[in-house]
């Protein structure tokens, strides 16, 4: 395939798995050229919901019917809620129902929620279909559809439910991103700056001084995109089954689950980026409370996200929290556990993100305790 100059390919190298992440605009109008360049299947189901149908449904289904390739659509609602039993199983007959084979394919056409949803229904129908993520969100784009994680969620918890299923393909269409609101850029944005975090403070860095040149739009947009993927793409190729330093990937996670799950998912109260953006100033406000990281470290850090408009604090959480003692329940439930012991990711200073195997309980409940809204009262 011959790239344009405005579209940047990550290839994900994982033997008979292995996939390419375009990223650039207009990709959702050329997407049947550049699966018809990789799978050889005629049959596609796209998997789409209420909010993205009206904008994208039709122009892909356009591509496809234009390329001799037979669709089928399924339409959800909106919402972290939809990742549940109730939603996965009429996506599953929705498969079935297609005649789904083994050369066609399974379209995510969304956000995580979609993504994640129908990529679990793409691995166990007919015990596992090809499929293809087409990423709506920025947080979709930059973190979920890479990498192959899919589920759904339980009372239990978030993403308690799944398997690990790679794309074939993930088209990440960067003109999608204009139809997005400010503040579902915001939670997208603040996986961006979780790779800084990670191991890579130059690239923190660059997010401090060109934010609002991402956030704008055009090159920098597209770099900022680019360098995530391969950055995740990385840790994948290295850790694929989350055994050791995939783990890393979940900076900020154990925290913001714990608070998606206080909330019940509402995504009026908070939504998944928001809770990263909290969970990761946490990570770095108890690595300082532990004696691994200076408190300056979390004063950049948090100042950074504050900058671009993201909470930082469970306070700033609409409505009320559960106690510090049921926030430590969710995080004790979170698959992050092991051997009964809390891991966490924290740091040793910015950029400087390890797993911490043996996390006392003592110290997080208290720390949460100090943190929360309530803690006046």
């Amino acid at each position: 395939m011959s790239e344009t100059p405005t579209v940047r390919k990550i290839h994900v190298p994982l033997g008979d798995r292995a996939y390419d992440i375009l990223i650039g605009p207009g990709l959702i109008g050329s997407a049947a050229r550049e699966i018809a360049a990789r799978l050889t299947g005629r049959r596609m189901a796209v998997v789409t919901d209420e909010n993205v149908a009206p904008l994208y449904l039709q122009p892909l289904m356009e591509s496809l019917a234009q390329a001799g390739i037979e669709a089928v659509s399924a339409i959800l609602p909106a919402g972290e809620k939809t990742k549940s039993f109730e939603h996965l199983v009429p996506v599953c007959e929705t498969i079935l129902g297609a005649r789904i084979e083994r050369n066609d394919a399974v379209i995510a056409l969304g956000g995580g929620v979609i993504g994640d949803l129908t990529g679990f229904a793409a691995g166990i129908a007919r015990r596992g279909s090809r499929f293809i993520q087409i990423p709506t969100s920025l947080l979709a784009q930059v973190d979920s559809s890479v990498g192959g994680k899919t589920g759904i969620n339980s009372p239990h918890g978030k993403n308690l439910i799944g398997v690990f299923h790679q794309p074939d393909l993930v088209l990440a269409d960067t003109d999608v991103l204009d139809t997005l609101s400010p503040r579902e850029f915001r939670a997208g944005y603040a996986e961006v700056a979780k790779y800084g975090l990670i191991d890579k403070p130059d690239f923190f860095a660059w997010l401090e001084a060109n934010w609002q040149a991402v956030f704008a739009g055009g090159a920098a947009r597209i770099e900022a995109i680019a360098l995530s993927c391969q950055a995740k793409a990385d840790v994948v190729v290295a850790d694929e089954r989350e055994n050791g330093r995939r783990a890393l990937l979940n900076l900020g996670h154990t925290f913001g689950h714990a608070l998606e799950a206080a909330t019940a998912y509402d995504g009026t109260r908070l939504v998944h980026g928001e809770g990263v953006s909290i969970g990761m100033v946490l990570a770095h406000a108890f690595s300082a409370r532990m004696n691994l990281a200076s408190p300056d470290v979390t004063a950049r850090v948090e100042a950074h996200l504050r900058t671009v408009g993201l909470p930082t604090r469970m306070s700033e959480i609409p409505g009320q929290l559960p106690p510090a003692e049921v926030l430590m329940d969710a995080i004790a439930q979170d698959k992050k556990v092991k051997g009964g012991k809390l891991t966490f990711i924290l740091t040793r200073g910015l950029g400087e993100a390890f797993v911490a195997d043996d996390v006392p309980t003592s110290a997080v409940l208290s720390f949460l305790a100090e943190n929360h809204p309530d803690r006046a009262a």
